[in-house]
């Protein structure tokens, strides 16, 4: 039995000399194992041996009727306190994995007891390997195909993963398996979907899928744990047309790059994302920006290159409906009172029109009923720093704006009008 973690034995005898321990732990791999004991006559005892970088050989404790109390209250973090008698020392764990942790744990004190050491499955007790000592690799950068692991899985401790230029076609599933990953770049390869599992990568803080063929971002990711723990965003060179509806659950993300794609339109609701700090979505399709647009905070935005339309107020697209149909009233009554709702709840095509709900310069949402127009916006007034949208110098994009009555709409015209005299 073997457990890899970090170890700090702490002599309990040294500050009564005066003298202070060293107080750092070091990589190491403990055993649990027989080894021949000379002064009893031959038979086999169990004993816990500590190996080291510095000390391979390591240092050996026996276990039977020798262990005084174990600390266990934080075992579930990876950490734990083996407390011995002989020699008077506490043998402190961090860093090690919960489940081996506990198995560990349980084979020392069988072995505390004595009365089962046949019954163990225990080997001889040998010398680490080099390999299995030296500090766990957290960064891994794959930059062709001829370096890419085909028969070793990759180091479980990664944190953070490059693999480029490798012509995957796929995500490897052995990559979503590394639950310390922090930073994933699988840029320039030629993934056309991305699996659901990606979301159990509950501490990815930043995925790179710049250059490749992804046609669609699944909603399903939206709703994982990235949207607790997702910072950095790349799609920038892929094929997407839009986003999904759900994609502004990924409330964390401060920096967004969907450059060089073919998005038809950004997400509805992008305001939603407060935390978001730069924007990248040039040489797009897009006609026009989001109402939610103007709730952004950013400090960079680049749209240059979109086919943005000349926003005419005085065009207005009208599709009220008078008088409002009941399912009309109570969309805007679950909006506007914030009523929650779920798919379990209400029919799935409800629930869609009502995440696509609109807002009306008044204030009050609007669904299927509302007079929409293009307006100019200057987007200095969301960002600090503006990339040119066009080779004219311009930094004005058209905004899309809703209204949910001829009133209302009259009272932005009148404005309108009377500013532009």
């Amino acid at each position: 039995m073997k457990l890899q973690c970090e170890v700090e034995v702490i002599n309990r005898m040294l500050p009564t000399f005066g003298m202070k321990n060293r107080g750092k732990g070091a990589r190491a791999v403990l055993s649990v194992g027989r080894q021949q004991d000379k002064g009893a006559g031959g038979i086999a005892a169990i004993y816990l041996l500590i190996c080291t970088q510095k000390d391979r050989a390591g240092s050996k404790y026996k276990l039977k009727e020798n262990i005084e109390h174990f600390f266990t209250k934080f075992v579930e973090e990876g950490k734990a306190t083996v407390r011995l008698k002989e020699p008077a020392v506490d043998i402190c764990l961090s860093k090690a994995n919960a489940s081996t942790l506990k198995s560990f744990l349980s084979v020392v004190r069988l072995a505390h007891l004595g009365n089962t050491a046949e019954k163990l499955p225990l080997s001889i007790l040998t010398p680490a390997k080099t390999s299995e000592v030296e500090k766990p690799k957290t960064k891994l950068t794959i930059v062709s195909k001829q370096d890419y692991p085909l028969t070793r899985n990759f180091p479980y401790s990664l944190e953070q993963l490059q693999a480029s230029y490798c012509r995957l076609a796929r995500i490897d599933m052995r990559m979503l398996c590394l639950k310390n990953l922090r930073k994933l770049d699988l840029s320039h390869n030629h993934i056309a979907k991305l699996p659901a599992t990606v979301g159990d990568l509950v501490h990815l803080q930043e995925l790179i899928l710049h250059n490749n063929r992804l046609e669609a971002f699944p909603a399903v990711l939206c709703g994982s744990t990235l949207r607790r723990s997702l910072h950095s965003l790349d799609l920038s060179q892929n094929r997407l047309r839009a986003l999904p509806i759900q994609f502004c659950q990924l409330q964390e993300l401060v920096h967004l790059k969907l450059d060089d794609n073919e998005l038809i339109r950004l997400p509805f609701h992008i305001g939603q994302l407060i935390k978001l700090r730069l924007l990248t979505a040039a040489r797009n399709k897009l006609p026009f920006l989001p109402h939610s647009f103007q709730g952004l905070a950013l400090e960079n935005v680049d749209l240059f290159g979109n086919p943005f339309q000349e926003a005419d107020p005085l065009l207005p697209s009208i599709q009220l409906k008078i008088p409002l149909t009941l399912l009309e009233c109570a969309a805007q009554a679950v909006v506007n009172y914030r009523i929650p709702y779920a798919s379990h709840l209400l029919p799935a095509h409800l629930c869609q029109d009502l995440d696509v709900s609109k807002r009306c310069k008044c204030g009050r949402a609007c669904l299927n009923s509302f007079i929409h127009i293009t307006v100019t916006m200057n987007l200095h007034n969301v960002s600090h720093t503006v990339v040119l949208v066009d080779n004219m110098g311009g930094t004005e994009a058209p905004v899309m704006c809703y209204f949910c009555s001829v009133g209302c709409y009259s009272q932005f015209l009148d404005k309108y009008l009377q500013s532009n005299r």
